[in-house]
């Protein structure tokens, strides 16, 4: 049972990174601009986060969704979503209105239009599902299994 929830982790969260990837990918001046709102990073930095973000996503979204390096995966996914965290976090305490742009879009928005309690509560359920494959990145169909090609002990924990 343990495997199959790891599965639906491992495939829920290459999901979430592939859209919110492509999404940002093909729009890559308004992910300029939703990087930008956050209002922490120079515009050099700016630049280079925007350009990089959704060919990570696309990354981690496609590793896991073959099952390659699992748990490395949930750990920098992991480490990606604490950051998206504290940058809406950081963003929600300045008192600044913007949209998170982490589906696409993003950028200034009326105040009455944020929501960043539902982005804090939504990020930290993908992090639980990178928390999850971190302490279990066994899952099924996974390539890990078949590049690891040591043989299984079937009697015991392991492998020799």
């Amino acid at each position: 049972m343990r495997d199959v929830v790891g599965t639906l982790a491992r495939l829920g969260l290459a999901a979430i990174w592939l859209v919110s990837g492509v999404l940002k990918a093909v729009d890559p001046d308004q992910t300029y601009v939703a990087v930008r709102a956050y209002d922490v990073l120079p515009k050099p930095g700016v630049a280079v986060i925007a350009g990089v973000l959704p060919w990570l996503e696309i990354a981690l979204g496609l590793l896991l969704l073959v099952g390659v390096g699992t748990r490395a995966v949930a750990g920098l996914s992991a480490a990606v979503l604490v950051i998206f965290i504290a940058g809406v976090a950081q963003a929600w305490a300045r008192g600044l209105s913007i949209d998170c742009g982490c589906f696409g879009g993003g950028g200034q928005v009326a105040p009455d239009q944020t929501a960043y309690g539902l982005e804090v509560l939504r990020d930290t359920g993908f992090l639980l599902l990178a928390v999850w494959l971190l302490i279990r990145p066994r899952t099924l169909f996974a390539l890990d299994e078949r590049l690891d090609s040591r043989p299984v002990v079937r009697s015991g924990e392991g492998r020799i």
